[in-house]
């Protein structure tokens, strides 16, 4: 079996240009060393993209090895890395005793730069044959002056013990003694690095000896001696107590990666309180201290695992985690914040809550870029305390009111409903929430807010104060009857008049013109006029007309019901309002804004005018004033409900580390297989779960993805197990030789659609007859969406060809294999969003895809758990099973997938009269593979219940 080739570094220039044998050459044999540098570059460049330069070695021997130049020196042992140093029988090329006696003048050369690069190289070659007449020089340059030669000098005999330890049988001995006298920092590190990897024992001899000095060593030893401190306590646990103080006083080191390897080294070593608090202690200052945001991101990836192990010892220092929200990135402060809100507690909620409204009152007055992101995220942090402390609702409410009038919709919405979510909850905050909301009723800036305050007002007004002076505050923000002066509506209508009498024009090749209409006169709405009810309703919104007139109502019946209230008045307001809601009828009609009143508002203007004729109709006003909230207030219950059943389900997944009856495992007396979970070097388990080791998986559950490639009747037989490991896919086929004679040249060649990259080069194998072998190829996924692997076999029959001879089997044969489809949902999980983020999301997504419904269910909501249960995805709409048979149906589905690529699904179907169900699905993604797959994943399924 062939040896795979060794490779030191990787050089990619996508620029390189193929050049002949002959010229590169003439550029070797040039007097000029800049031409010999760019020459040397361009050789090892072409080398390292496959081409196959070995013929020049001799000229690179002949005219680059006598030259002394210092860059040219570095290039020819970087040449001498790259360049294949064996024939095709394994013996070593003749020309490398040439090599090796330049190595052996570099390494006694009396500058020190040619020594320590000789030294460099030969700290990566593998040659016995190149190493075994050095090992007397790489001896003598542990005692040379300069620390550079001395150090690589270290890291060539470690190369070489590792890889022959009977050409230095005695370096780990030499290596102690040299590590003893050694003042240099770097070499020392490079020495005891040696010592940890090839004798355990002196490397724990050595660093027990130095234990108590350890704090004033170099950084770089400092962080050897913690990874080998966890490698011996993984071993040895008894062995913990020698170390545990020195970690302790390593706490306090000035450098960075020595607090943070401390940290982890503490938590690994013990799970006692004080040594999880000095570790977050560590990470909290390295997050309110290090200007890298990668690293901040990494110690809060640190916190929220020890959240899930130590949650109460992070409780008591969630104030220090709160100091991270001073970093302006806005991930470091979304992660902060969901930390915080995990760890909150009765004990630490006024606290919290102090510096959550310090740091809104801050993004509201800050120009920073995304401070309106960071103040959305403040405002749901405090949602969220308000939700799990109720008491102190009414310390907050008060502050959020004041951001009623913030010009950006997301936040302002985020406000406006939280206070309606208040506002009925807590009936003792209702009096102050409807003064605060009178107050800032004319700050307000967008639709939206104005829309859930008229709301809100409409429905807890209680006394003939409130209601009157709610009133008020809306007249106020609709300006004064008429909206548009009889000037500007008759003009609007000689306009429409004209436009629809005029003939169409008629160009000289017999084809219409299109004729954009032109305005009558100026917007009514000014650039600098202030946004009200009246601004809005000029602009064409008329669905906040409705809601206002709504509202009015509401309130006027509201007022009829007071008994304080005398019907001169009641009768009073309900003719002023009546003329507001003529007002906008008549706007709406006159076709001076840019829309025109739409039928829906217009039919509930009619009902609030209806409505205004009786405002003392008990039946109506039980209706519209009390229902409407009983409505609200179950909502409210439902939400609950799921945040409640969320809570529970997070708390059932959580692992339950032993149980009470669990078996206890002694160490000693363990096998070969058993893991021990006591302490586990976390780096070894990232490693096991990066390359899915740590997931075992049945025979059974690996026959289901097995995929047949070729005919049962065809020369090779193929078949592939398809395994999807997050952004991997890793196909491991099986290949059968059912020919009777044997098979040469076999080489599996793939191809791909899509955003998938196969990461290796096809290799030839050879087959025996009725022979099989396995091949594994990985492909790279870089997007979300259905990809196909395609490809075929290649292979030559008949005996294999020796030396010179030509094949003399039947030429090259093809077998074409079937195509494998990569699942899309195989890359996407359910996901959670508010209704906010959604509609940002939805309006933002210029991705569309449009599904018809086309199924053989009957039932709505059944269809709709289908779609949920074949797309993955989260519905956001809550739909109860027992609601009863209803005719029509819309919901949202959201998903995620692993490339934090979002995935929006807005379904609407009803019932038809002959008991079909019709409508349709739109989806809608950032990018475009992922709107396309998943609506033809939803094509193929919705058909029929499975």
């Amino acid at each position: 079996m062939a040896m795979e080739k060794q490779c030191t570094y990787l050089i990619y220039d996508e620029n390189v240009a193929r050049a002949e044998t002959s010229e590169l050459a003439q550029g070797l044999e040039s007097n000029d060393v800049k031409s010999k540098i760019s020459t040397m570059k361009k050789i090892i460049l072409l080398m390292l993209n496959g081409e196959q330069l070995q013929s020049l070695l001799m000229k690179v021997i002949q005219f680059v090895v006598p030259n002394e130049d210092k860059q040219l020196k570095k290039l020819l042992y970087l040449y001498l890395e790259a360049v294949e140093k064996r024939d095709p029988n394994g013996h070593l090329l003749p020309e490398m005793i040439l090599i090796c006696n330049m190595i052996r003048n570099d390494l006694n050369h009396p500058n020190e730069f040619v020594r320590g690069s000789a030294l460099r190289f030969l700290s990566k070659m593998r040659e016995k044959d190149i190493l075994e007449p050095l090992v007397s020089s790489l001896r003598a340059n542990l005692e040379h002056r300069h620390s550079y030669v001395r150090r690589n000098a270290v890291l060539a005999i470690y190369n070489t013990y590792k890889c022959f330890e009977d050409l230095m049988p005695d370096a780990p001995e030499l290596i102690s003694e040299f590590i003893d006298g050694e003042s240099d920092v770097s070499a020392k590190r490079n020495a005891f690095v040696m010592l940890c990897n090839c004798d355990q024992e002196r490397a724990v001899h050595y660093q027990l000896s130095v234990i108590d000095s350890i704090t004033s060593m170099g950084e770089i030893i400092q962080l050897v001696m913690l990874e080998l401190i966890r490698k011996v306590c993984r071993q040895d646990p008894f062995q913990k107590s020698k170390y545990v103080r020195a970690v302790f006083n390593l706490q306090g080191s000035a450098s960075n990666s020595v607090a943070f390897e401390c940290a982890s080294t503490l938590v690994s070593l013990s799970s006692a309180q004080t040594a999880v608090k000095t570790a977050v202690q560590a990470y909290c200052n390295l997050l309110s201290t290090h200007s890298d945001n990668n690293v901040k991101l990494i110690v809060l990836d640190k916190l929220s695992d020890l959240q899930q192990k130590h949650p109460e010892v992070l409780k008591t220092l969630i104030m220090d985690i709160i100091r991270g929200l001073t970093s302006p990135n806005i991930d470091i402060r979304k992660k902060v914040l969901s930390l915080v809100m995990e760890l909150v507690n009765p004990n630490t909620i006024d606290e919290v809550v102090a510096v959550l409204k310090k740091e809104l009152t801050k993004s509201h007055t800050s120009d920073v870029d995304k401070s309106t992101d960071y103040r959305q995220m403040l405002i749901q942090s405090i949602h969220t305390c308000v939700i799990k402390f109720p008491e102190i609702a009414g310390t907050v409410v008060h502050v959020l009111i004041d951001f009623l009038d913030d010009a950006n919709a997301t936040s302002a919405s985020d406000v406006v409903l939280f206070v309606r979510e208040v506002v009925e909850t807590y009936p003792r905050l209702r009096e102050l929430v409807v003064q605060k909301l009178i107050a800032y009723f004319s700050t307000i800036k967008v639709a939206k807010v104005f829309r859930v305050s008229m709301w809100i007002l409409s429905q807890y007004c209680e006394t003939q104060e409130e209601i009157e002076a709610a009133l008020g505050a809306m007249r106020g923000s609709m300006g004064s009857l008429p909206f548009v002066d009889e000037e500007t509506l008759q003009a609007a209508a000689n306009t429409a008049v004209a436009t629809a009498t005029k003939a169409p024009a008629v160009l000289s090749d017999g084809t219409y013109a299109s004729q954009s209409s032109v305005a009558t006169g100026v917007s009514l709405v000014g650039k600098d006029t202030p946004p009200s009810l009246r601004t809005l309703l000029l602009g064409g919104d008329f669905f906040v007309g409705a809601v206002a007139a709504s509202s009015m109502t509401k309130l006027v019946m509201r007022l009829a019901a007071v008994s304080s209230a005398q019907p001169d008045l009641v009768h009073k307001y309900s003719a002023e309002v009546m003329g507001w809601i003529c007002g906008i009828v008549r706007l709406g009609k006159s076709g001076v804004t840019p829309n025109r009143l739409d039928d829906d508002s217009q039919e509930r203007l009619w009902l609030c005018l209806m409505m205004l004729n009786d405002p003392t109709n008990q039946t109506m006003a039980e209706i519209w004033n009390q229902k409407c909230r009983s409505a609200y207030s179950q909502l409210l219950v439902e939400k609950q409900k799921l945040v409640t059943v969320a809570a529970e389900s997070k708390e059932e997944t959580k692992k339950i580390k032993s149980h009470v009856d669990d078996v206890i495992t002694f160490r000693q007396l363990r096998g070969k297989g058993v893991v021990v979970t006591e302490i586990e070097d976390e780096d070894a388990m990232d490693l096991n779960r990066a390359t899915g080791a740590a997931e075992e998986e049945d025979f059974g559950s690996r026959l289901k993805r097995v995929t047949q490639l070729t005919g049962l009747s065809d020369p090779i037989y193929a078949e592939a197990v398809v395994t999807v490991h997050e952004y991997d896919i890793v196909l491991d086929v099986l290949l059968i030789n059912q020919l009777n004679d044997p098979i040469h040249n076999v080489c599996l060649e793939l191809a791909t659609v899509g955003d998938l990259k196969l990461c290796e080069r096809p290799q030839n194998y050879s087959m025996a007859p009725h022979a099989s072998l396995n091949i594994r190829a990985n492909i790279k996924v870089s997007s979300t969406e259905t990809g196909i692997i395609y490809g075929n076999i290649v292979y030559d029959v008949g005996p294999a060809p020796t030396g010179n001879q030509a094949s003399t089997g039947d030429g090259n044969s093809m077998v074409i294999l079937s195509d494998i489809h990569i699942d899309i949902m195989d890359y996407i999980t359910p996901a959670h969003c508010s209704l906010l983020q959604y509609r940002s999301m939805w309006a933002e997504f210029e991705w569309e895809n449009k599904v018809a419904v086309n199924t053989t269910i009957t039932d709505p909501v059944k269809y709709l758990r289908h779609v949920v249960a074949c797309t993955n995805m989260q519905c956001l709409t809550h739909i109860d099973d027992d609601t009863g048979d209803c005719g029509f149906l819309a919901a949202n589905l959201y998903a995620k997938s692993i490339f934090g690529e979002d995935a929006l699904v807005n379904v609407s179907i009803e019932k038809q009269r002959d008991g079909v169900l019709g409508g349709n699905l739109r989806i809608r993604s950032k990018t475009q593979g992922i709107a396309l797959s998943l609506g033809d994943k939803i094509t193929l399924k919705q058909k029929v219940m499975e």
